[in-house]
Parts: C-alpha cells; structure tokens; sequence
C-alpha cells in the first residue's frame, strides 16, 4: 500500500527480493498540473509495468474495499506513505498485520512532512522506522529502525531519495524476521512524540527578521515543493538556494532585516554586483545563490542580478 515516488524503491526491493506481491493498493487518479490532467500515482505505473494487480479505493471502510483486500489471503501488508488511515477490521486481517515504512525515527515526527520538517528544524540525523500499526496515528510498536546523518547540503528532495532507499533496505531485512518471530516490538514512548502537520504553500513564505540559518533550513528542506518565496519589488521571487553566513552577524547594523548589502557600505543607493547576494536577518547575512523571478526560468543570481540590477536600498517585503 503506497502511493508517491517514495514507494518506488521500496516497491522493487520487494519485487527483488523474491516476495509475491499479491496487489498493489494506491490512491485513486488525481488531477495534476495547471491544466488538471487526469494522473496515476507512481505506485499504480509501477504495477503496471511489472504487471502486477492494482487497487484504488476511495475509501477503505468501505466493505467491497475489505472483501477485495481479504481474497488476496497476504501475509503481511506492507504500508509506506499510503496516504489513507486504516481501519481496524484490516489492519487484524493479514497474518502478521499491516507493517508501515515511516521516515522518521518514531516517535518523533509523527504525521505527515517528517522528511521536511527534520530539516527545517535542524535536526542533525533522521532514519525510518518499521512499526506494527495501530489504530491511532503512527503511533504502533516500534519493529526495526535505521539511523542516517542529515548532511549539511540535504534538501528535503534529496532526503526523500535517501530515506525512500533506506526505508526499501530496511523492510527487506524486516520481514524475514518478523516471518521467523525474531523482532521484539518496543512500545513508543509516547510522551516524546511530536506530531507534524502536511506542508502548506504559505509555509514557504520567507520571513527575514528570523536569523539566516533558519531561513537557510527552510529554504533546503522546502525545496521542490512547495518552495520558498518573498515579495521583491512588488513581485514573488522563488528563493532556490543560500546559504548562512552567521560570522556576519554584525555585519551592516543600521540595515534592516530583508535589505540587500553592496559592496560599498550603505548610504546611497550602490549596485549589489557579488555573485551571491546577501541580505540582512534578524541574525546574521543570507547569501542568496539560485532565484526564479515570477514567469522566469531559474537562475543563478549573479544571471539576475544582470537583469534585474539591485541596490543597497532595495528590500524584501
């Protein structure tokens, strides 16, 4: 059961590693796109290809959804960004229960977003977490985890990729054991958990009296999706890449937060003319290094600082 990209690894170590995947369950199309083409989820092309059997209910408590589910006689029923709760009379009903691939380390970061906001709150490591599932919200006993570091230039693209990767690794190795009685299931400390909500596009509105490694956090772990942004001259400007520069911290003080810095001390109205482009926080510079002004391309911004030419006295709103 699964349906983004981040199930496509863990999809084909299944199929590689020689278990028989009786049905593929995924969400149902969905409109995508300005245009709102008709889409199937990744899972369902997966399936597909492979020629396997796919199932997309709408709803699972419904009873032709558990009739369809119950003939399929699984053993296990693997579980990984699904994108549906899982009611009661399913999750009893294959014989070792549903197993979810969750991208954290349990019991932190329950819900959706775990990848992203790992990053946007400085985390120095993540991991995935097999669980047993329970009724309640990722929230069951703790079967199997794997730790790996958040590198300083992760973004939350590049994170999904890693932990789509270990999640496949770790479930491999999982359900063999859990087939021979050999993983002991840990209750969560619940008392530690935190609970994350889904990422919004307003989330991405960059704030510049926060301190630059925030915005810099924010920046990776939104990135693709839903982006960051700021109003500049008017117009929403997409901020690609940065980077923090904190031993600036005093640099310019009479500046404001979201005012740009020239290469001459402020005073007039001096062209930005670096390769990157620094702005004042509430702590600390923000060196801007990748934008995409409104209806544009990306660009590096020495490219839009060509175009679009900047002064000291130019700033976000």
């Amino acid at each position: 059961m699964g349906t983004p990209d981040f199930t496509l690894p863990i999809l084909d170590a299944l199929y590689d590693s020689g278990h028989e995947l009786a049905l593929i369950v995924t969400q149902p199309d969905a409109p995508v796109g300005r245009k709102q083409v008709m889409t199937p989820p990744p899972a369902k092309d997966w399936a597909i290809h492979h020629g396997l059997p796919v199932f997309q209910p709408d709803r699972l408590r419904d009873e032709a959804a558990y009739q369809r589910l119950a003939a399929c006689q699984a053993d296990v029923f693997v579980v990984a960004a699904f994108g549906q709760l899982l009611p009661p009379a399913i999750l009893t009903l294959p014989r070792f229960g549903c197993i979810n691939i969750h991208a954290s380390l349990l019991p932190k970061y329950r819900g959706a977003a775990p990848i992203q906001w790992a990053i946007l709150n400085g985390d120095p490591s993540t991991g995935v977490t097999i669980m047993q599932m329970a009724e309640g919200l990722d929230d069951g006993d703790i079967l199997l985890q794997r730790e790996i570091p958040i590198a300083p230039d992760d973004t939350g693209e590049s994170l999904f990729d890693k932990l789509a990767h270990l999640g496949a690794e770790a479930i491999t190795e999982a359900l063999p054991l859990l087939e021979a009685g050999r993983l002991t299931a840990v209750p969560q400390e619940h008392s530690l958990a935190t609970k994350v909500g889904k990422i919004d596009k307003q989330l991405g509105r960059l704030d510049f009296s926060q301190p630059a490694v925030v915005l810099e956090r924010y920046i990776r772990g939104l990135y693709p999706w839903p982006g960051t942004y700021a109003t500049f001259r008017g117009k929403t400007l997409k901020l690609l890449a940065a980077d923090a520069l904190t031993k600036d911290a005093e640099a310019e003080p009479l500046l404001a937060p979201g005012c740009s810095l020239s290469d001459v001390p402020p005073g007039g109205t001096a062209l930005v003319t670096r390769q990157d482009w620094l702005i004042r926080t509430g702590d600390g510079l923000l060196a801007i290094r990748r934008v995409q002004p409104a209806g544009k391309k990306a660009m590096a911004v020495a490219d839009f600082l060509r175009g679009y030419p900047v002064h000291t006295d130019d700033r976000f709103e």
